[in-house]
């Protein structure tokens, strides 16, 4: 990217000596992270969330609320433009007096190639898959030596994601979000007088946008995408941008967000980082859970609607055969359907799972005439209250959402 991405080391440089007299404002891209961000910063502040959670991550306009969230932050935390492409700029518009920390760059994080194709043969027998069973490296997140492990994962070259189109349908309990129990933090927000507006973010009285989201159920016909479907053949280089269905990757960034907080608020470093290494405890025990969840049901085939799981199957070692559309959730080509249907005459595909956001009738073309089982996987955790429990609500809604069609 354009933009210069600190490491930490440049961030101290920049920020030693600052001392705030309230905590930092904090713009975070998507829910998930937002709610990583939200746990280290419990008990001091809270983030603004500038994409809703029923929005999608990969096209999307700010609302002014939003856009004055970037422009009046101290801090912004991002996957990065590989999932947000259309933000770069607005970050580089908005924020150019905050501190920008890509998490899509931050060492020690596990980052898998795209996978190509709809079907993933590598992964159908995988259920050896050595290590990931009993999670041993949870239990050192606060080194994170073990991640540098993930080397042997390079393997998985094959992913195509960009889709957590997270949720453009479930609006309705964007108006629960009023309530935001686990954002304790909301009340220091009364002191931003600029952000006001985040008020109708808690409300989503700003999710106007998401009158034309509800378009995103015609994303189902990706009008504009109708020639891209050829491009089911075409390779897909870099690496998959769902980096946060990896809880090891979860882990990382609760450190990289504690330090990054930490120099701009030392009188609040304690805090963040006892926040953080409770953190990271919490996402042990959830691993723990989620193994639990899905060990009786290893060994079965099932089908994603997008590839967007690749991270957490290579984290519970709970692969799936294949998904109808590639990274980006555009509508597959009749090949493509084609070569997923065969698979599940093979195969004996046990269960399909859509997503919230997209047209259901897709999955269940793909489906029809075979006696296979459909659920729905959401990635974003779009039917979630916002705040600190919402990664963890959502990785443990996808273990169950998989146990129960499996």
């Amino acid at each position: 990217m354009s933009r210069k991405t600190f490491a930490l080391s440049s961030i101290i440089a920049l920020t030693a000596g600052i001392s705030l007299a309230e905590a930092p404002k904090v713009a975070v891209d998507i829910a998930p992270v937002h709610s990583l961000v939200a746990r280290v910063m419990d008990g001091v502040g809270t983030p603004d969330l500038i994409i809703p959670a029923g929005a999608s991550p990969h096209e999307y306009s700010l609302r002014p609320s939003q856009a004055a969230s970037l422009q009046n932050a101290d801090f912004v935390f991002w996957i990065g433009e590989s999932l947000t492409p259309w933000m770069e700029s607005a970050i580089e518009t908005l924020a150019k007096d905050a501190v920008v920390t890509e998490l899509f760059e931050a060492e020690g994080i596990l980052k898998l190639p795209f996978r190509q194709g709809a079907l993933f043969e590598e992964h159908a027998d995988h259920d050896d898959h050595e290590g990931h069973d009993d999670h041993d490296g949870h239990d050192d997140h606060d080194e994170h030596d073990d991640h540098d492990g993930h080397d042997d994962h390079d393997e998985h070259d094959d992913h195509d994601e960009h889709d957590d189109h997270e949720g453009h349908d479930d609006h309705d309990e964007h108006d629960d979000h009023d309530g935001h129990d686990d954002h304790e933090g909301h009340d220091d927000h009364e002191g931003h007088d600029d952000h006001d507006e985040h008020d109708d973010h808690e409300g989503h009285d700003d999710h106007d946008e998401h009158d034309d989201h509800e378009g995103h159920d015609d994303h189902d016909g990706h009008d504009d995408h109708e020639g891209h479907d050829d491009h089911d053949g075409h390779d897909h280089d870099g690496d998959d941008p769902h980096v946060w269905l990896s809880p090891d990757n979860a882990a990382v960034w609760l450190n990289t967000i504690a330090q990054a907080l930490s120099n701009v608020d030392p009188e609040n470093a304690d805090q963040y980082k006892l926040n953080a290494a409770e953190g990271q405890k919490e996402l042990r025990d959830l691993s723990t859970e989620i193994d639990e969840i899905l060990s009786p049901f290893k060994g079965r085939n099932f089908i994603v609607f997008h590839d967007a799981y690749q991270y957490f199957e290579e984290s519970f070692n709970f692969y799936a055969a294949g998904a109808i559309s590639l990274s980006d959730a555009r509508d597959p080509s009749p090949a493509r359907v084609a070569e997923i249907q065969n698979r599940i005459n093979e195969q004996s595909i046990a269960c399909i799972l859509s997503e919230p956001q997209y047209n259901p009738n897709i999955v269940a073309t793909v489906a029809n005439g075979s006696n296979v089982k459909m659920g729905i996987l959401d990635p974003l955790g779009v039917g979630l209250e916002l705040g600190k429990t919402h990664y963890f609500q959502t990785l443990q809604n996808i273990a169950t959402a998989l146990s129960g069609c499996l």
